[in-house]
């Protein structure tokens, strides 16, 4: 989660954090099913903690691990269904010892995301 006590960020300003033009978040929510900002009233987008996040995920991805916008998408599918998978884990009944397999997969997640 980032520092601000801000629940909404408009556009410009999660510009300003990611260093991404405005018109590179719009395309992305176009390709991207799982960045989709809330619009407020006047039909502005307000990006939540959660879609920076997703949005430094994608720029990792591409600017830094050179996926395609396929590639990317594929990656984030993939990242999706691992986090299904570990929420299906975490309600049912488990060893100690798949609970720390699970915490440092989603330490490296939390790492990977970090770093961006």
């Amino acid at each position: 989660m980032l520092d601000n006590k801000k629940i909404y960020y408009s556009i410009g300003e999660v510009c300003s954090m990611t260093g991404l033009e405005s018109h590179v978040l719009r395309y992305w929510e176009t390709e991207f099913p799982l960045l989709r900002p809330k619009k407020n009233r006047a039909g502005n987008r307000a990006y939540r903690d959660k879609d920076i996040e997703i949005i430094r995920f994608i720029k990792h991805l591409l600017y830094e691990e050179q996926y395609t916008i396929l590639g990317a998408k594929k990656k984030c599918v993939e990242v999706k269904d691992d986090m299904r998978q570990t929420e299906l884990v975490l309600d049912s009944p488990t060893s100690a010892a798949d609970l720390r397999f699970i915490k440092q997969e989603l330490r490296e997640i939390l790492n990977m995301l970090t770093e961006m």
